[in-house]
């Protein structure tokens, strides 16, 4: 499969395609939600969306996952050679680093907005000092470049039928939805990291502390007031995704259902925290499988009829009515030796 999506977005220099694997093979490993819609893209548009969440998975284990050796300075460290790579790498087009090589090609053929990157990097520096958030105001500056800027990065590489400013507000809070998800199911892996990502405002309204929430995890025992503030976070959830629904529709229609499948899993995550109870500190909320097979399953049937559609639109009378993506690739570079 990934010999066929490289040679369809053609993609043919061989460390570029080694580039690109590895991304996919991050994706993959880490983003099993996103990686299963991601299957639903043209094959020439998936090495593309492997490149920027693989780039993001790298980052974010940085923080994540620090060498106990070093601890934060050790992460510091590290992302500041990734960023002096990254910067160069989008300078040159090119770079020793197989992820940021990606990263690089995929931004220069789709014109994504280099500060996109610098805003990503920015937030995830601020994991490694900021541990909580006022009130949601202050969570949304973080998210911003945690999340947004990954769905304003995907809508170069997804096309729009409409001018891409339009459809940008709704790909950011899209991006947004996605993460207040995984901040939900995640309140207890966070919390042992020493971070809340539940606005403390919020958490405050139902009498919630960082104190209660320690206690709760560490005892395993539940608390009423957790529950509602867990709840609160849903509907808040919840809230984000239906202003971002709406964009769907100005996406080009073959790369819809990719984002319907995304938002249908990501939705079912929230579904599974409410029905075990809220008990995201005591154990992970998981979709079954059987409902990801049968989300996965009404994704292919959509993508098949999009593009029946798009083949008949752009083949009858009048010729098309919407403009496809089209991509030229980039020029191909020397081969070089990969670290």
């Amino acid at each position: 499969m990934t010999r066929r999506e490289l040679d369809a977005a053609g993609i043919t220099d061989p460390a570029l395609r080694a580039a690109y694997t590895a991304c996919r093979e991050l994706n993959a490993r880490h983003g099993r939600t996103y990686f299963l819609a991601t299957r639903l893209l043209p094959a020439e548009r998936r090495p593309a969306v492997h490149a920027l969440y693989g780039f993001a998975r790298w980052a974010d284990d940085l923080v994540d996952l620090p060498d106990p050796a070093t601890g934060t300075a050790g992460s510091a460290a590290a992302l500041d050679r990734l960023e002096q790579r990254l910067v160069a790498g989008l300078r040159d087009g090119d770079s020793e680093e197989p992820v940021v090589r990606a990263l690089a090609d995929t931004a220069d053929r789709y014109a994504i907005e280099h500060r996109h990157f610098t805003d990503f990097m920015a937030s995830m520096r601020a994991d490694l000092t900021v541990t909580d958030y006022p009130a949601y105001d202050d969570l949304r500056g973080y998210m911003h470049g945690s999340a947004a800027v990954i769905g304003l990065q995907m809508v170069p590489v997804l096309g729009t039928v409409a001018p891409r400013a339009e459809a940008e507000p709704y790909a950011a809070a899209l991006g947004l939805a996605f993460q207040l998800t995984n901040f939900l199911r995640d309140v207890g892996e966070d919390l042992d990291r020493g971070r809340i990502y539940l606005p403390a405002d919020l958490l405050a309204a139902h009498g919630v502390d960082r104190a209660l929430l320690r206690w709760s995890r560490d005892t395993g025992r539940r608390d009423h007031r957790i529950t509602a503030a867990l709840r609160a976070a849903e509907d808040l959830t919840r809230g984000v995704y239906r202003q971002a629904v709406p964009g769907l529709a100005l996406l080009d229609p073959v790369a819809r259902p990719c984002i319907r499948t995304a938002c249908v899993l990501y939705g079912g995550i929230l579904d599974a925290v409410a029905s075990d109870g809220h008990a995201v500190l005591h154990r992970r909320a998981v979709v079954p499988r059987r409902r990801r097979l049968a989300v996965a399953v009404d994704g292919l049937a959509r993508v098949t009829g999009a593009r029946l559609h798009a083949r008949r639109t752009a083949t009858g009378p009048g010729g098309p009515r919407y403009t496809p993506v089209a991509v030229s690739p980039a020029p191909e570079v020397k081969e070089r030796e990969t670290v």
